[in-house]
């Protein structure tokens, strides 16, 4: 199927990429393109390896064999504080807030770090992602105080904190009311609306084929389709490995 669109930069690269923990392979020798300002959409079953594949871009974890290139510079060996500075933002599929922050705090400590911004510069930012992901009202409310709702906006508004160029999401919409999510994926069409570049790991596919333009499974680790959202979900390899069609 067809790759990632031609004629555009290359924000993220990933070579011959694999990780194996003792005997089981994680990732196995993924290639991947994700070009500037796109949204990629990356499902599989449980285990095939789609949250590995986030860590060892964001540097979590660093990998067997291959390379991992941002905005043309190898990264493969850089520590995940770098990254971050970088441009690489992530949500994580469990939000983790700081509990006795503020949701306002929690912002600031991302952008001061993310960013390398003193506080006085940092303020104003945070003030406006939190009108941005419907925070505001929020905003001296400590964190460990929020539905699971406010929770997945702030892991979106933490990440934008530290104002990434590329953006990755982590099953932001699990767990989440059909009104819920659907306030969820405006919020994610508008970031992509701004500029950034976001691949996003999700099982409830009905949000991620509303934002996402390209498709990548993943299987036992290794990248088995990659094309189109509709065409990709109608394909062969898909309805086997989720309903146990055979071609």
């Amino acid at each position: 199927m067809a790759g990632s669109p031609l004629g555009n930069h290359v924000i993220l690269k990933l070579e011959n990429l694999s990780k194996s923990f003792d005997s089981i392979t994680a990732i196995d020798a993924v290639d991947l393109e994700v070009t500037q300002g796109e949204a990629l959409g990356v499902i599989g079953p449980n285990g095939a390896g789609k949250t590995t594949l986030f860590n060892l871009v964001t540097g979590l974890l660093r990998p067997d064999t291959g390379s991992v290139w941002f905005d043309g510079r190898d990264i493969t060996h850089a520590p995940p504080r770098v990254r971050c500075i970088a441009g690489i933002g992530r949500s994580f599929q469990i939000p983790h807030p700081f509990e006795s922050l503020t949701v306002f705090e929690n912002l600031l400590v991302a952008a001061i770090h993310g960013r390398r911004q003193r506080e006085a510069q940092a303020i104003d930012a945070c003030g406006e992602i939190l009108e941005r992901t419907g925070l505001i009202a929020f905003a001296n409310r400590r964190a460990g105080t929020l539905n699971l709702l406010g929770r997945k906006r702030l892991e979106l508004a933490r990440a934008l904190a530290s104002a990434p160029r590329l953006l990755l999401l982590d099953e932001i919409a699990g767990g989440l009311s059909e009104a819920e999510c659907a306030e969820l994926v405006q919020l994610v069409q508008d970031i992509k609306n701004s500029g950034v570049t976001i691949v996003w790991i999700e099982h409830v596919v009905h949000a991620l084929v509303s934002v996402v333009s390209r498709l990548v499974v993943l299987n036992f680790g290794r990248k088995i389709v990659e094309g189109e959202p509709r065409t990709v979900m109608v394909s062969d390899e898909v309805r086997e490995i989720y309903m146990g069609i055979a071609a």
